[in-house]
């Protein structure tokens, strides 16, 4: 009987009537289905609201204690920040304000790790990252060098840090960054400290790491000499070819202690030191597995170990007399470890109107964490860094007997303070950090020093006291950047400088780490500067191996390369200055530099392409300056391809990789066949030479000296680097290249395809992009949420596109260039610019790697700078208010 509806009708049952009908197995697979789905949908819910939880407020007006009046940010289609204010201490603080909206994780982590404290937010897995920086003391150097800052530069470091704290007074963790969430998911309870002034400090230490110069040299060659002659060893480190690369300043010289350009070729020679000794390198065989294990923490706090030569950066200027503008044009593209977020945070510094009390107009590439603005232009110059690459780190051997060291026969007491670590979920660690007069005992971080041996190294003087029983070795670190220094000053006079003299006087205060600085202004000059804190040494130590510390003759004399005698040059005759890490000037400069610099590809390609630009009536164009930043030739392939090609191999599947090198232009694009077999034969020919001769923490990474190198041996067809040592025949160099070939060829099939069709250099040459700390932390779903990957690239080592790969390692992108700008100084706003990743930090956000696929593709941005043109670009305006 139907239920009573319209007459005449029957009434449908209701969809809960009929569900009630169905048997009960089928409800309650539905209920759970049902409670399935809705936990999704709020899991989905709940994550998209943790997720965007800490996106920045861009828009509207935010009330932000301290200013003493409004500043507006205003942001474009990529996020990128213009401030404008009316005081310094407003700008300064409004910068601390975006750096922390964007990038604070980030920030906290890089303090974190520069105090020695990252075990406070990971656990014991960072212990001896802590340790090791704790035994440098990169925060206790800074500390230092706050007191010695002009007022200025004090000033604006509190602005600064007031800033990020206004920021940080206002949210919480979880509304901080999504990596606080996780983090407190394992366990992590954590609020954020205040910023301070020591903070941003702190991070040019770990910069300087970076970039400090030739100690994983050092290393390698106190390994390598080991078992090799020094014939052997110069094999694998050779001379700088003044010849074929030019240096940066082909003219001048050192007169009174003054560099003069215009000076004839004069001064003194480098002082001739004396070669190590049978004994010495004995000593240094001693020690091998100790120096074997140590390049594990040099890496620790920043770069990659032996396996980093190809990495450099490329910046030049052109005159108006080469620009089709008529003003000068500046390139820069520094080429750094890659991972996300990237290094660098583009933003613009604007007073509205500038005076003495608010000087900034400037705009760049900024650190996060660190005031002012790193590399970019402001309205009047434009400048550009490359790494200089001095020799400013020693190593030295110790004898060392309780808490003494000797030196010169005598026995001095060590310099001895203790650290205490904390350690998430573990009991605090306090580690005694000891110091000679050259540095830090390294071999003091980790028990593994202790098997050494109680046999101190002998003496070869026969000056020392005899070694007690108790007398062990030991290693200590010389390194400039352990001296405090006024780095932070040059920043921020660099922003506000206006000509040459301007540009001079700022960049004397950059200590460490030591750059070559590129220059352009707007009223037509063009110039170069290298400043930086340089040792200079005692006869007897030449730099390139561990020395023996208890021999005076061996240290340093206190004194460094006065500024004014170092290199410069402004408006040089042919109208363009090249800096690609080459050499900086030839070798009759009177004061030692190093002696491993670049071999020089790079500069050399630059200066070749600039000159085929210029070669007819018109100049160089912002656009042809691009585009010589992503020239990916390979510098090897001219040598390397012919002896290739004249290696008979049978016909089919062994000679298809010869058939693409018959065709190719030694171009490396993502899309090349021959440039794919070309790099596989590369690392397959460095394994194949070189494994059978050196330890595995010194086999060769591929890099510019490893060209350099194998450039020579393949005029030297017999030499007994091609013999492989596992065999009883005596190889020769064309039975290495065949079997290579060979080799190759399988290697290409099982990474990529059979068929030479499917080659394309970018299915092995990936970018994949980590995040540092949770995107390593080996769980699955935490590493999708901040990593990001799967870009194939072009360029290979020592090419001008030095998207660079570790042969030792695989062929997938570990440095690359990690910006790209051309400045134009003509009209600035016509300038461009590209950042390797985005602003932001935030994972999910639409700036985290929002230009990485433009960067991939070799595209680069608008760079607005005047007020209309930021107007004519703004996407977002936001106000912080009083």
């Amino acid at each position: 009987m139907s239920e009573p509806g319209f007459p005449g009708e029957a009434v449908r049952p209701s969809w809960w009537q009929r569900f009630r009908a169905w048997p009960r197995t089928v409800r309650w697979s539905t209920y759970v289905a049902l409670g399935v789905l809705l936990a999704l949908i709020a899991a989905t819910v709940t994550g998209v609201m943790l997720v965007r939880r800490p996106f920045p407020q861009v828009d509207g007006t935010i009330k932000v204690p301290g200013l003493s009046a409004e500043v507006e940010v205003v942001r474009d289609a990529n996020g990128i920040p213009q401030l404008y204010a009316d005081t310094t201490a407003d700008l300064m603080a409004a910068q601390g304000y975006v750096h922390a909206q964007e990038r604070f994780y980030e920030m906290d982590v890089r303090r974190h790790t520069t105090a020695g404290r990252l075990s406070e937010l990971f656990g014991p897995d960072t212990l001896e990252i802590d340790e090791f920086v704790r035994t440098l003391g990169w925060r206790r150097v800074a500390e230092e060098e706050l007191a010695l800052l002009e007022p200025r530069t004090r000033a604006a470091l509190d602005a600064y840090a007031d800033g990020v704290n206004a920021y940080l007074d206002s949210h919480t963790p979880s509304q901080i960054a999504l990596q606080y969430t996780v983090l407190g998911l394992g366990g992590l309870d954590y609020r954020p400290e205040p910023w301070t002034a020591v903070d941003s400090l702190a991070w040019l230490k770990a910069m300087a790491w970076d970039l400090k110069g030739n100690l994983d040299e050092e290393i390698e060659r106190a390994l390598v000499s080991a078992d090799h002659t020094p014939d052997q060893v110069a094999d694998l480190y050779p001379d700088y070819d003044y010849g074929a690369h030019r240096p940066i300043v082909g003219q001048g010289a050192v007169v009174d202690g003054v560099f003069e350009q215009d000076a004839e070729k004069g001064g003194t020679r480098n002082p001739q030191r004396p070669a190590y000794t049978a004994d010495q390198r004995a000593q240094l065989a001693g020690l091998r597995s100790a120096l074997a294990d140590l390049p594990h923490f040099l890496g620790a706090g920043g770069s990659t170990d032996s396996q980093t030569d190809g990495w450099g950066s490329n910046s030049w200027v052109v005159s108006g007399d080469l620009s089709d503008t008529g003003a000068p044009l500046l390139a820069n593209d520094p080429h750094l470890g890659v991972s996300v977020p990237g290094i660098w945070v583009q933003m613009g510094l604007h007073c509205r109107v500038r005076s003495d009390d608010c000087p900034f107009d400037v705009a760049g590439f900024t650190f996060s964490g660190v005031p002012g603005v790193v590399i970019g232009h402001n309205a009047d110059i434009a400048w550009g860094f490359t790494n200089l690459g001095p020799d400013v780190t020693d190593l030295y051997l110790e004898r060392v007997t309780d808490d003494q060291w000797e030196q010169d026969g005598r026995l001095r007491p060590l310099e001895v303070r203790q650290e205490t670590i904390k350690v998430l979920g573990e009991d605090d660690v306090t580690i005694r950090v000891r110091s000679t007069a050259h540095g830090p005992l390294l071999s003091d971080v980790s028990s593994f020093y202790d098997d050494l041996s109680t046999n101190a190294p002998d003496d070869p003087s026969g000056a020392g006291v005899a070694a007690s029983p108790d007398t062990r070795g030991a290693i200590s670190l010389a390194w400039t950047a352990l001296t405090p220094s006024t780095t932070a000053d040059a920043i921020f006079d660099l922003n506000t400088a206006s000509d040459w003299e301007g540009f001079r006087q700022a960049v004397s205060s950059f200590a460490v780490p030591a750059q070559n600085i590129v220059y352009a202004d707007r009223q037509g000059h063009i110039g170069y500067q290298a400043p930086g804190m340089v040792p200079i040494r005692k006869s007897g130590n030449d730099g390139r191996q561990p020395q023996a510390g208890w021999l005076n003759e061996n240290d340093w004399t206190g004194d460094y390369v006065p500024f004014d005698g170092l290199p410069n040059v402004l408006d040089p005759a042919e109208g363009f200055i090249v800096t690609a890490n080459q050499a900086v000037i030839g070798p009759d400069y009177p004061y030692f530099l190093t002696d491993d610099w670049d071999q020089g590809y790079r500069s050399e390609r630059i200066r070749d392409l600039i000159g085929q630009a210029t070669a007819g009536s018109g100049g160089l164009s912002v656009d042809q300056m691009a585009q010589i930043q992503l020239d990916d030739r390979n510098p090897l392939a001219a040598a390397l391809v012919p002896r290739l090609l004249a290696i008979d191999l049978p016909s089919g599947y062994w000679s298809a990789g010869q058939r693409q090198l018959r065709r190719w232009d030694y171009r490396q694009q993502a899309d090349s066949a021959a440039a794919e077999y070309f790099n596989v034969a590369w690392r397959t020919l460095l394994a194949e030479t070189f494994h059978d001769e050196m330890v595995e923490d010194v086999w060769p990474s591929g890099g510019d000296r490893w060209m350099a190198v194998v450039t020579r041996l393949l005029d030297e067809p017999d030499s007994t680097w091609w013999d492989d040592r596992g065999t009883q025949e005596t190889e020769t160099r064309d039975d290495i290249l065949r079997q290579v070939l060979m080799d190759a060829r399988d290697e290409v099939t099982r990474l990529d395809s059979r068929d030479v069709e499917g080659w394309e250099w970018g299915h092995l040459h990936r970018l994949d992009l980590e995040e540092p700390t949770l995107g390593t932390s080996g769980i699955g779903p935490v590493e999708w949420l901040v990593n990001r990957g799967g870009w194939e690239v072009g360029g290979g080592p020592a090419a001008v596109d030095a998207s660079s790969y570790s042969a030792s390692l695989g062929y997938t992108v570990d440095s690359a260039p990690s910006m790209r700008m051309v400045v134009s100084m003509a009209d600035l706003d016509e300038s461009r610019w590209i950042n390797l990743t985005g602003v932001s930090g935030h994972p999910f956000s639409d700036h985290y790697t929002d230009q990485t696929d433009l960067w991939a593709r070799g595209e680069t941005l608008p760079w607005p700078f005047s007020p209309g043109a930021v107007r004519d670009a703004a996407e977002h305006t936001l106000t912080l208010a009083p």
